[in-house]
This record gives structure tokens, sequence and C-alpha cells, in this order.
């Protein structure tokens, strides 16, 4: 099942950065969660496809074009797929780049959870995963 979970999550980032709204939600499951993100602006936690999907849409509304990078390798631990991304953008102000590693739990083909964290070693360790 890990390869299978990694490819989700490589879909998942390909459709994020073709802007197709379609696959990239189809990705999401009807359930799924967003753990509040500590330090984020918008630091609740989100329960479901449609309050994430606005979420993604708040998040890229400020900007003409932006992309999520993998700049790790994937790491798959069970159900769950680890991976750092750079996520860049210009647009109506000045240009933007962060990096943050997220935790996706992936059920049945779909992303049923979704944890941000701005450093790898957090990330690793919340999946007892240790550097």
């Amino acid at each position: 099942m890990s390869q299978e979970n990694v490819d989700v999550i490589r879909a998942f980032l390909d459709a994020y950065n073709a802007r197709d709204i379609e696959a990239f939600g189809a990705l999401h499951d009807a359930r799924v969660i967003w753990a509040a993100f500590e330090g984020w602006p918008e630091a609740e936690t989100l329960v479901g496809r449609d309050a994430c999907m606005r979420q993604w849409e708040r998040m890229r509304a400020a900007f003409d074009v932006d992309a999520v990078e993998p700049i790790t390798e994937f790491i798959a631990a069970g159900d769950r797929v680890v991976v750092r991304v750079a996520w860049r953008a210009m647009g109506q102000g000045p240009e933007m780049s962060m990096e943050l590693t997220t935790v996706y739990t992936v059920r049945k083909g779909k992303i049923f959870m979704i944890e941000n964290f701005w450093e790898q070693a957090e990330a690793l360790k919340a999946l007892g995963l240790e550097e």
C-alpha cells in the first residue's frame, strides 16, 4: 500500500500545480481533516472536502501563479506519507517562498488527513520516525 499512497500524494501535488481543481478535489476524502497548523494565519482545524477546498482557494487567491514542489524524497509509513515541499508564488504582492513538511494520511486512495509542520524533524517525530 505504501507506494500506492505515495502515488496518491504525487497525483495530488500534480493536480494542484496543474490547477486541475476537479482532480485535486477528488483526491480528498469527503470527511478529510486538515489539522490546525501552529503559526499559520488560519489556525483552525478544517473538516470536510468543501471546507478544505475553500481554504485551498483562499490561499491561492493572492497569487497569479504558484507551485508546490517536493524537495525531499517521499517517506511512506503505513497509511501515511511524509514529504517536505517548497511553495513558491508570484502575484499581487511580493514573491512568496516557504518550506514546510506535510504528513498525509491516505485511506482507500483518498487523503483523509493533512498535517503540516514547519520542521521536517517535527513531522518525523510525530510519526515515531526520528531523524
